[in-house]
């Protein structure tokens, strides 16, 4: 009985080896794919094909959220003084902001979150959305990069989202380095460390 025991044992504990095994083997070789194009907030295109070569903070979003949305885009602009201060931000590090509400967060919704935030347009945060003459593929394309990083949401019907809560830090080629809560969780300081030992 002793034996089946510990085989049982070691059946559990190689299945649980293997499923942590596969979920840190997809997060390490997670990439935004090349052909997504978005729009900015200034309606220009957003290749990320041609995306600079930058240590990269993505923040999906949506600009009606009422909670951990805004809050995170806060604390974002916080990191970004940080990150400004050290002389890095802009010249090694960018942040993208992602609506997952393309319908309703038009290039000019977006710009007015923007505004709201007091984000300076200078290239080095960029906010992005669907074009809204091509929204439907956008959307798609959308949830296909936001599923890349296991970013999952949905509208229940009442246009809150409920969607995770991570933003995701990404080296130059756009593939996954960390995540990091949203939010109150959101530790400006640890993603801060994080940024500067990869740049």
């Amino acid at each position: 009985m002793k034996k089946v025991y510990i085989i049982c044992g070691i059946i559990v504990f190689l299945g649980i080896s293997a499923g942590i095994s596969f979920f840190i083997v997809r997060d390490m070789t997670s990439k935004i794919p090349d052909d997504t194009t978005l729009v900015t907030m200034n309606n220009e295109v957003y290749d990320f094909s041609k995306s600079n070569k930058k240590v990269k903070l993505v923040e999906f979003m949506y600009t009606h959220c009422p909670d951990i949305c805004p809050t995170t885009t806060q604390k974002m602009k916080l990191l970004k003084n940080d990150l400004e201060k050290e002389g890095v931000f802009g010249k090694e590090v960018e942040f993208l902001t992602i609506s997952i509400d393309p319908y309703r967060d038009t290039p000019e919704e977006m710009l007015k979150y923007m505004n709201t935030f007091e984000i300076e347009d200078d290239g080095n945060w960029t906010m992005l959305t669907g074009d809204p003459n091509n929204i439907k593929k956008d959307q798609e394309e959308i949830r296909e990069l936001a599923e890349t990083f296991q970013f999952q949401y949905r509208d229940p019907g009442d246009g809150f989202f409920v969607h995770s809560t991570f933003v995701y830090l990404l080296d130059e080629n756009n593939k996954f380095i960390k995540r990091f809560p949203m939010g109150e969780d959101f530790n400006k300081d640890d993603i801060f460390k994080k940024i500067m030992s990869e740049i």
